[in-house]
């Protein structure tokens, strides 16, 4: 029941974000910020970069509103390529925390309370099932997942190679929501809500794996 709490807050927090971002671009001229975004040149992506990388490695809010954000600001190409980029470099990072300095730094990056969730996940013993640890890497939890598969034996290249596939699988789905929304895409939004419904059965299906 507590899990269930928490996954229901997280999910929350992630619309309310969503919300807020879709409501504050929607106050304002679009392309006027576009245009304003432009003078700022290479630093506009790096700021959104810096916020989606941020987030990734300190979990606490979810990250999800940067993904839509990146889609509002840049379009569908440029906001997917910074959140991939964003996602691959943080998600590289904590692997790598995780592999090089066990559990005790960790815990410093997630705080305590957020802990057990990791070990949680860990306990699914990803590192058996590629399959598994790909899924797990596309649902909203992947920030917590890429910590618990860097304290496991799994291969640099196996944990690569999901990650990329979570990344070209999952990620488009908030960017092209966030393009859609203020370019009036109805083709970019069909998808990304099609994508929704993909994302969430995943999430539902592996979740609901036991512990072995």
């Amino acid at each position: 029941m507590k899990h269930s709490k928490i996954a229901i807050l997280r999910w929350f927090l992630i619309g309310l974000l969503i919300a807020l971002v879709i409501w504050l671009l929607n106050k304002v001229d679009i392309e006027q910020v576009r245009e304003r975004v432009d003078q700022f040149g290479i630093w506009a992506p790096v700021i959104v970069f810096g916020l989606r990388f941020t987030s990734v490695i300190v979990p606490v809010l979810p990250g999800t509103a940067y993904a839509v954000l990146a889609g509002g600001l840049f379009g569908f190409v440029q906001g997917f390529l910074v959140i991939a980029l964003a996602d691959l470099a943080s998600c590289t990072f904590n692997f790598y925390i995780a592999r090089r300095y066990g559990r005790g730094l960790v815990e410093r990056f997630v705080g305590q309370q957020f802990m057990e969730k990791v070990d949680r996940l860990g306990k699914r013993h990803l590192e058996r099932n590629f399959f598994l640890m790909a899924a797990f890497l596309m649902t909203g939890l992947f920030d917590f997942v890429t910590y618990a598969v860097g304290l496991t034996q799994t291969s640099w290249q196996s944990y690569l190679l999901a990650l990329m596939a979570s990344i070209l699988i999952a990620k488009p789905l908030w960017v092209a929501a966030g393009a859609g929304i203020f370019e009036g895409s109805q083709l970019l939004l069909g998808f990304a809500l099609l994508a929704a419904f993909g994302i969430g059965a995943v999430t539902a299906v592996v979740q609901r794996q036991p512990d072995q």
